[in-house]
């Protein structure tokens, strides 16, 4: 098998959440359990940071292992989804995982993944286990999927436990109160490990409260420390969030024996992007005109960037926008400016909206602009229309921000 023909089979023959939808999930951790056993329980083979939330884990856990690379560390990485390429998933100290481990993996369990019909998900994160345990990293920051309780990544045992925020995305499967999303994202919190919790609010500070007391674990609310000012690369005024968090679960790593000075705190968070290689975080593509893309697809992430946007503008706004049809494109319509113009398209994949479809929801709230066959076509003609002065800002989707870095 070539390394396409493999990533081919993995995408085609397995059940996988960013194109099938709740097709792809299971209900429980049976198959990862079977798996990890299969592959003679790689998890328990280095020590580990787990990082849930509805937004900002990927920013997060791309901060965390920036700050441990500066201090020495040898750092696996495991994040999902990917935006070019499937190996983006599985990294050490910023480099992919090779061709050939992907190749080779898949060959030696596919007998076993059929057998048991995993899924993308499961299939992709005993993956990533085997390799940092083959590879002997001395830590690995682990992002969760989806949720956090039944989430294939829950068999670690973390030496810290990280949930950024909690809003209202994916409730088809996590609920629909804000309380019932942390329960699920507060599966995460493990017996005596302590729990780091991003963001306070009322309707959710009593369930990790509840769950960190139920497992003896120490709970620490990181907007609640008076740290100094800490900059990073990334340039998204959320990010201030994301750093707090980040440095509080640093915090509780160097009460674990890990040495972390306060120079790798400062120039880990100024290079998280050379030393991780993220990509898609308010991302500025060009100057002129000013071009911007960020993955932010729900409503309380695209609140951040709609509230940062006219900051950029010297001219018109242009919006490269698509969305996935599971998207309740209703809830985050107040959010998207009217002095806009807006480049309506449908990401290449499945669960792609399509476009025609999702103009005319956002033209009931007062949104101009047309509707075109590809995001490349509508990225194109936003160049043309842009001015040098315009700024065209492209989102709504990962799936919109992958077909355009």
């Amino acid at each position: 098998m070539t390394y396409q023909s493999t990533v081919d089979w993995m995408f085609s023959q397995l059940p996988m959440y960013q194109s099938q939808g709740p097709s792809a999930l299971k209900k429980d951790l049976s198959n990862t359990l079977k798996l990890s056993e299969h592959l003679k329980f790689p998890e328990r083979k280095f020590r580990s940071v787990h990082v849930a939330g509805t937004n900002g884990k990927g920013s997060t856990s791309h901060m965390i292992a920036s700050m441990l690379q500066e201090a020495g560390y040898k750092v696996g990485l495991y994040t999902s989804p990917h935006l070019k390429d499937f190996r983006e998933r599985i990294k050490i100290n910023g480099k992919s995982v090779s061709k050939q481990f992907v190749i080779g993996f898949i060959k030696r369990n596919q007998t076993f993944f059929q057998k048991n019909k995993l899924s993308f998900f499961e299939m992709t994160v005993g993956m990533a286990f085997d390799y940092f345990a083959k590879q002997q990293v001395d830590i690995a920051i682990i992002e969760v999927g989806l949720g956090g309780r039944l989430d294939s990544t829950n068999i670690i045992l973390p030496e810290v436990s990280v949930i950024t925020n909690i809003g209202l995305d994916h409730t088809q499967f996590l609920g629909d109160t804000l309380k019932a999303i942390a329960y699920e994202k507060g599966g995460i919190i493990k017996s005596g490990t302590p729990v780091v919790i991003g963001e306070t609010h009322n309707e959710t500070k009593a369930v990790f409260e509840e769950l960190a007391s139920k497992a003896n674990s120490k709970i620490v609310f990181a907007d609640r420390f008076k740290d100094r000012e800490l900059e990073s690369d990334l340039k998204g005024s959320y990010q201030s969030k994301n750093i707090k968090t980040a440095v509080q679960a640093i915090g509780e790593l160097k009460l674990k024996g890990f040495k972390v000075t306060d120079e790798n705190v400062t120039k880990g968070l100024k290079t998280v992007v050379v030393n991780t290689g993220l990509m898609g975080r308010w991302q500025v593509l060009s100057e002129h005109p000013k071009v911007i893309c960020d993955t932010a697809h729900n409503r309380e992430g695209l609140t951040c960037i709609m509230e940062q946007l006219p900051s950029e503008l010297n001219g018109a706004l242009h919006i490269v926008f698509g969305v996935v049809n599971d998207k309740n494109v209703d809830r985050i319509a107040d959010l998207l400016p009217k002095y806009a113009f807006y480049y309506f398209c449908t990401p290449n994949i499945p669960r792609g909206l399509e476009a025609q479809t999702l103009q005319i929801s956002l033209m009931a709230y007062g949104l101009q602009g047309e509707v075109f066959n590809s995001v490349k076509e509508a990225y194109q003609k936003a160049l043309d229309n842009a001015k040098p002065n315009d700024c065209i800002f492209i989102g709504g989707s990962t799936f919109v921000v992958a077909e355009i870095i």
